[in-house]
């Protein structure tokens, strides 16, 4: 993958707003991954990567996922925006010839998570969600904070944030965002039971 390439077809297809974000996210993933000892250069290019698909139009993100064979809800079909994370992906690979499979799985995880996802995936998703330009309200520094100490409680707490907007607004819930709460709750918990001098940082 070239980031140059890959930066000159985002200015291309996607709106000046969402590139700008798309850089920040790639930032915020390098930054994280040094925190926590990951490859540095792996994560940005994921960062870099997630939102290829952002933009398409519904029909071309649903013909796309069918004919990866990807699994499609009554969610997704109610709002096919829902699988632009893992048609990304799919974009990454065919459009930029990205393999690594690392790499194609942190971009398809961004936005719903996944249940036993790597620290890679985990890394991008607290990234697109904690870039700066998200804002700086209480909530978000304090998960901010966290996700420097603990990548599976920021992950909880970031989908519960996720999910209380959701409800709010009186919108549907993708299953896979509460498998991939209550995972990432179960695993923090059995770490800080694991070390119980680690106390949870409370928002």
């Amino acid at each position: 993958m070239i980031r140059h390439q890959v930066i000159q077809w985002l200015e291309d297809n996607l709106p000046q707003p969402r590139v700008a974000h798309i850089l920040r996210v790639e930032q915020t993933a390098a930054q994280l991954a040094e925190t926590h000892q990951l490859n540095v250069e792996t994560a940005a290019q994921a960062g870099l990567l997630h939102d290829l698909a952002k933009y398409f139009p519904p029909q071309r993100l649903l013909a796309m996922a069918r004919t990866e064979g990807l699994v499609i809800t009554a969610v997704d079909e109610a709002n096919p925006r829902l699988l632009h994370a893992d048609v990304s992906a799919i974009v990454a690979r065919d459009q930029f010839q990205v393999e690594q499979p690392e790499i194609l799985a942190a971009v398809a995880n961004h936005t719903l998570g996944q249940p036993g996802m790597s620290p890679l995936s985990c890394v991008v998703f607290l990234a697109d969600s904690l870039e700066p330009g998200r804002g700086n309200s209480p909530e978000l520094e304090t998960i901010r904070e966290v996700a420097r100490q603990d990548l599976h409680q920021a992950i909880w707490m970031t989908c519960d944030r996720s999910l209380n907007q959701l409800l709010k607004t009186q919108k549907s819930i993708h299953p896979r965002m509460v498998l991939t709460r209550n995972w990432a709750l179960a695993l923090a918990k059995v770490q800080k039971s694991d070390n119980p001098s680690k106390q949870p940082i409370s928002a």
